[in-house]
């Protein structure tokens, strides 16, 4: 038998298993199992590969490396960080298609097809690259660069400018003598476009760019294996890049936003939203007596934002719905797609605190029914929860989807400070007459109810 038929026959294998896995992510429970298969089935996709090398030295080496460092990042990274960590192996995936790339430039046929692809690769594989290390900037906020300023601008006109040398060079110079330096300066731009492309984006976001800049990799990387007629590296990258697009739809559609606008407009000016003198006071609470109202309620909703992940909440706000639970109180927590940071980020944190999936419900689920709650729980969540988006019309969230907590009987926002969120937009519900507000590091806020509970 051929080596290129075992190769490709084990390729096939690989697929199946990456398939199988995706699929198996979409369920709490298989999710671990899930994640496993796929892990395999790369690992016997970069095994069969040994086949055509004369000297593996250099693979094994790069493999090592990558597990190490890889493995190192995995253990030490907190749950509230995987957005971060999300962001660089987007980036570093682009990264890998974008030399790809660049070292199959010289050894280019004479083909005008095989001559776009590697640009295209190139430009995609570069913007990804650069983009997700700011996108990881924003993130971990080491960087707060406002859209308006010069160095934001500067970038931007890069981004267009290399999108323009992109289209200049897979159309018009494949008729000319192309040489190196030409080359040269697509990849600078490339780099230089891929901080231009995320760095207006704002903060609040940033679910949706890592989302997209997670699709983008999966895109690279088929063109990398089309590139090298590499069939399991075609199929994994198609899959991930066509999940994580439509993951991107569905968090702009939660958002009731196009993408064109997330990343080319983004937010309207909040300068029509009311401001905190117009829309009153605010009435505060302790902990003994948000430990009362929770004792007597037959029903609570807990709906955790980004505050919950600063805090490293998770774990407390786990232990007081259980003994809400225990209670007699029918406890469910309202996960808003774009809560968080990035794509599933509470489900994420929530499940790491071994909170049940069938406790977990979406806007949908829990709206209909919310002047039924007795008391909605927010955990540093704050546009997700914002009546301007259904109230305001002309609010920059209006339209946007949320978890109208404000129906509820009571509500309990846990927040350090009456900042606005992402979007720049004061919050009405906390000036609202059925609103208490907890201020303080939500953790020992709930740390502190749950002491209650168990004195």
């Amino acid at each position: 038998m051929e080596i290129s038929l075992i190769q490709n026959i084990v390729y096939i294998f690989s697929s199946i298993l990456f398939i199988t896995g995706i699929k198996m992510l979409g369920k709490e429970d298989t999710a671990v199992k899930g994640n496993f298969l796929s892990a395999i089935a790369m690992f016997v996709a970069v095994l069969v590969t040994f086949i055509n090398i004369s000297n593996p030295l250099i693979l094994i080496a790069g493999i090592g490396l990558g597990a190490f460092i890889g493995s190192l990042i995995a253990l030490k990274v907190k749950m509230t960080s995987i957005p971060e960590m999300v962001a660089l192996f987007n980036g570093f995936g682009g990264l890998a298609t974008f030399l790809i790339a660049w070292s199959e430039f010289n050894s280019t046929p004479d083909n005008l097809f095989q001559y776009i692809l590697v640009m295209t690769t190139v430009y995609v594989g570069g913007i990804t690259f650069t983009g997700s290390l700011v996108a990881y900037a924003k993130l971990s906020e080491k960087i707060q660069i406002a859209k308006t300023s010069i160095i934001t601008k500067l970038f931007t006109t890069i981004f267009y400018t290399s999108l323009v040398f992109l289209l200049y060079s897979a159309i018009v110079t494949p008729l000319l003598v192309t040489n190196f330096e030409f080359f040269t300066v697509l990849l600078v731009l490339t780099l230089l476009g891929g901080i231009g492309f995320v760095l207006p984006i704002g903060g609040g976001d940033m679910p949706v760019v890592i989302s997209l800049l997670n699709s983008l990799s999966g895109i690279a990387a088929a063109f990398a294996g089309l590139i090298l007629l590499n069939n399991v590296l075609i199929v994994a990258g198609s899959l991930v890049g066509a999940s994580g697009l439509i993951l991107t739809i569905i968090m702009a559609k939660a958002m009731n936003r196009s993408i064109s606008n997330i990343l080319f407009v983004g937010y309207a000016s909040a300068s029509s939203s009311k401001s905190s003198e117009e829309q009153g006071e605010v009435n505060p609470i302790n902990v003994s007596d948000a430990y009362l109202i929770l004792e007597n309620a037959s029903s609570v909703l807990i709906v955790p934002g980004y505050g919950m992940a600063v805090a490293q909440a998770q774990h407390v706000v786990r232990e007081l719905g259980e003994l809400l639970e225990e209670n007699g109180t029918e406890v469910k927590y309202g996960i808003h797609p774009v809560a968080g940071r990035m794509p599933g980020h509470m489900n994420v944190l929530l499940a790491e605190a071994n909170v049940s999936y069938d406790v977990l419900a979406e806007p949908d689920d829990v709206n209909p029914s919310m002047d039924s709650v007795d008391v909605a729980v927010v955990i540093g969540a704050n546009d997700v929860v914002n009546p301007s988006a259904t109230e305001e019309p002309g609010s920059p969230i209006y339209g946007m989807p949320i978890i109208e907590v404000h129906n509820a009987k009571t509500v309990f926002v846990l927040k350090r400070s009456m900042s606005s969120g992402f979007a720049g937009v004061q919050n009405p519900l906390f000036f609202k007459q059925n609103t208490r507000m907890l201020f303080g590091d939500a953790k020992e806020s709930i740390g502190g109810v749950v002491s209650e509970f168990k004195d």
